[in-house]
């Protein structure tokens, strides 16, 4: 069965998903076989080949895409992404559900949209006062 992945980062995701399930089978493959079986199960006769044909493109509108925000856990999709510039892009994600952003029980905000400049490893270069990533995308 052919599945087409619409950016890298989609297809490495399910790599990450398959090696996860055939451990907890107790299966275990290396992240390069589970890269390889991705590819081959894509119509791809390997890893590289497919990852050209795709292109580095990152994150693209439309990617469901899940992470932290501030450390509160999100789920959305990607509305705007732009072309990745040394594997860095901005990203502006629509969540599936409003998340507060304040740790006051006197007042919250809450947010629907996250705004963001996301590197290679999906994290953003601000940090929090205790030193996490601002933004996490999960890969």
């Amino acid at each position: 069965m052919t599945r087409a992945y619409q950016s890298i980062n989609a297809a490495k995701a399910a790599a990450n998903r398959l090696r996860t399930d055939r451990a907890d089978r107790g299966e275990p493959i290396s992240h390069a076989q589970s890269l390889e079986r991705i590819a081959k199960t894509s119509g791809f006769r390997d890893w590289n080949t497919m990852a050209a044909a795709i292109g580095q493109n990152g994150w693209n509108a439309g990617d469901r895409v899940t992470g932290r925000y501030l450390s509160h856990a999100f789920a959305g999709r990607i509305v705007t992404a732009t072309t990745p510039e040394n594997g860095w892009q901005s990203v502006e994600i629509a969540l599936d559900h409003p998340i507060d952003v304040v740790t006051s029980e006197k007042f919250s905000n809450n947010r629907s949209r996250l705004f963001g400049a996301v590197g290679p490893k999906g994290h953003s270069n601000e940090r929090t006062s205790d030193g996490l990533p601002q933004l996490i995308i999960d890969l």
